[in-house]
């Protein structure tokens, strides 16, 4: 990562849309990994359109207030994007409550790291600077599901703190503390 800035977690900008626009691009031509949600979710028009994805960045970040969530099944959320200059490596979500499907599958804190930045320890620096803003949330531990296959995610977890909790399904639910002993 030579000439970036230090990867930090940001608030959802149209400063960074090409480079948004081009991971989502690696997202959905990457064979290796299912599409992620966040991808699946992204208003068709914000793709081609500049104004269009000035309005994604609005709802991302009004879903993080009661009056913001879109529909029944969603519960409010902070989107933040982990960045590195005007350069954007993944993205990571904190649902402040759970509800039961969330309980199962989904967690309080799914990220994705981009293709082209994987394998570079982005994913777990990226849940442990989340950890604080969880715990802001009034979130004293956070549940993570994975797929019980996703080895790379298992170990970001688990040096996260991430304790062990049950599988459900082919998903292993962890909990991990938000705040340092």
């Amino acid at each position: 990562m030579e000439g970036w800035d230090r990867p930090r977690l940001i608030e959802p900008t149209t400063r960074l849309r090409s480079s948004f626009l081009a991971a989502v691009a690696e997202f959905r031509a990457d064979r290796d990994y299912p599409t992620p949600w966040f991808v699946t979710d992204v208003d068709a028009a914000a793709l081609a359109d500049a104004e269009a994805f000035d309005t994604y960045v609005a709802r991302l970040r009004a879903e993080r207030h009661e009056s913001g969530v879109r529909a029944a099944g969603f519960v409010p959320m902070t989107t933040l994007w982990w960045a590195a200059g005007d350069q954007m490596l993944g993205r990571l979500a904190i649902r402040h409550r759970l509800t039961r499907r969330l309980e199962q599958v989904g967690g309080h804190i799914g990220y994705d790291v981009r293709p082209s930045a994987r394998r570079r320890g982005h994913a777990t620096a990226m849940l442990a600077a989340a950890l604080p803003v969880a715990a802001s949330l009034g979130i004293t531990r956070a549940l993570l599901t994975v797929d019980e296959t996703n080895t790379a995610s298992r170990r970001v977890i688990d040096a996260n703190g991430g304790e062990f909790l049950d599988v459900v399904g082919d998903k292993c639910r962890y909990w991990v503390p938000t705040a340092s002993a």
